[in-house]
């Protein structure tokens, strides 16, 4: 059951009358029923995992009330390391194991010995990467006095497993959805207009944008070989609007799921294509991952090493960017990705400007000349990141970089079945017109009343976005796919 299909449709549509006609009066049994169709959400997928999540949801919930009951830190470590253990147990033999494995098999292989080990084959379940992170937040915050216990089971369950994000994020901390779980909540027009044009604009991203890039992209990541290197590098370049489309096109409709309940949510992408350097780009771009891993990885990291100047500081960044890298996934191709991006921080660390921030084009409309540049520059460096992220091993990616910087880059690029290349390219540009118009709001199709002078002219321009919108995810809906941070 993904958010852009029908059985999805169905089952919000009467969820969301039982839980604000049937459910509001009582908080209880609003929290509840919110528990029991997250669930229902998530088994809708694969039943055999649901007793994953609510076996590892009630350890963390025991673990956290023990952490918060014990006056001896020694025991609270204990604690603690127990919900690490499980956490990141699960996370290794689900999602890591047959990597090493294999790994290590051909290792064994290169040095002469055939040891005959075979991967286990496991599957991997749906959304872990996520609600372990929730999970192992808690029980770090809880520890270093941050956050109070949870002691409502039914709030804690709710926390881990709040269906909108739990199968691709956001990471909420505990510290944000937990108090709105434990408020009874009205029914906010306002609110609910606006998570219905965030739905609308994630919609748009994924249907129209991210599953038609796909159909090029993967034709050309599939039959690299044969193509010209201008056909790569319109590949690569669509592949990266695909990803930024499929994941913050989730993100949106997350988040605008989540405002239809009376629920604010971690804000996941702010525009990332505007940024004007690397460290930037990862402000605005899988915001709650790189906030949690810069809380809880880089900040300990850099105390660690501060006596080490700049070195430590770019120690720390390496180890912490390797470790987005290995979160996305087990494959050497993850772990480059993430190390390349560490080292694009080390100019800015040299010169002491990785926290330098500015908003481009400040009270203007158009971006400056240096500003532009800044924005294409790091645009092409994370283009050229993604051969890697796409890339099924780091052989494909080498042979692809090599095809890419060719002489046949001025040569006619040829696609075979895909969709128009000018269908996409207009889309795309819709995409970053409309965000840059929109690059101070929430999101792209964010509308507020007295914005413009003429109402009527206002109400017009919003409704034939509407139309617009709705009438290209009609027309250009392509075969339904999953979202790409499925796999993560």
């Amino acid at each position: 059951m993904i958010f852009n299909s029908i059985p999805f449709l169905v089952f919000f549509s009467v969820f969301f009358l039982f839980y604000w006609f049937v459910f509001a009066r009582n908080l209880r049994f609003q929290n509840l029923f919110l528990l029991a169709g997250s669930y229902f959400f998530y088994a809708w997928w694969d039943s055999r995992f649901l007793s994953l999540l609510v076996g590892s949801s009630l350890l963390n919930y025991v673990l956290g009330i023990l952490i918060s009951e014990s006056k001896d830190q020694k025991r609270k470590s204990v604690f603690v390391f127990i919900g690490l253990l499980q956490g990141l147990g699960c996370l290794i033999v689900f999602k890591y194991l047959d990597f090493f494995i294999g790994s290590m098999a051909k290792l064994l292989s290169g040095i002469g010995l055939d040891a005959h080990i075979q991967t286990l084959g496991l599957i991997l379940p749906l959304g872990i990467s996520f609600y372990t992170f929730r999970m192992i937040s808690y029980l770090l915050d809880l520890n270093n006095g941050k956050t109070q216990a949870i002691r409502d089971w039914s709030v804690f369950f709710n926390y881990v497993s709040f269906f909108p994000s739990l199968i691709s994020g956001p990471i909420d901390k505990v510290n944000l959805l937990v108090p709105q779980l434990n408020k009874e909540k009205t029914f906010k027009y306002e609110q609910a207009v606006d998570g219905m044009q965030q739905i609308l604009w994630g919609l748009f991203k994924k249907v129209v944008i991210a599953d038609n890039c796909a159909a090029l992209t993967n034709e050309v990541f599939d039959n690299y070989e044969s193509l010209p290197a201008s056909s790569l590098l319109i590949g690569v370049f669509f592949y990266t609007i695909q990803i930024y489309a499929d994941f913050s096109g989730y993100s949106d409709m997350a988040i605008g799921i989540a405002k239809l309940l009376g629920f604010t949510i971690t804000r996941n992408f702010d525009f990332p294509f505007f940024a004007q350097n690397i460290a930037e780009f990862w402000r605005k771009w899988h915001i709650s991952l790189t906030n949690w891993l810069t809380e809880y990885v880089f900040t300990p990291l850099s105390i660690a090493f501060r006596d080490y100047g700049k070195l430590g500081v770019i120690a720390a960044i390496l180890i912490n960017f390797t470790l987005i890298g290995i979160w996305h996934g087990a494959n050497w191709t993850f772990i480059l990705f993430g190390f390349l991006h560490g080292c694009y921080f080390i100019p800015l660390i040299l010169n002491g400007t990785i926290n330098k921030r500015k908003k481009p084009a400040k009270n203007k409309f158009l971006p400056g000349f240096k500003e532009l540049s800044n924005m294409i520059g790091t645009f092409l460096l994370v283009t050229l990141t993604f051969v890697l992220f796409r890339s099924y091993t780091i052989g494909d990616a080498v042979d692809y970089y090599k095809s890419l910087f060719a002489k046949t880059i001025v040569s006619k690029p040829v696609f075979g079945k895909a969709i128009s290349l000018w269908v996409l390219l207009f889309f795309s540009i819709v995409l970053l017109v409309t965000e840059w118009i929109q690059r101070d709001k929430e999101h792209a199709l964010q509308f507020k009343n007295g914005e413009l002078s003429r109402p009527l002219l206002s109400k017009s321009l919003r409704w034939m976005a509407y139309v617009f919108i709705l009438y290209t995810i009609l027309i250009f809906k392509s075969g339904q796919q999953n979202f790409i941070y499925f796999n993560f």
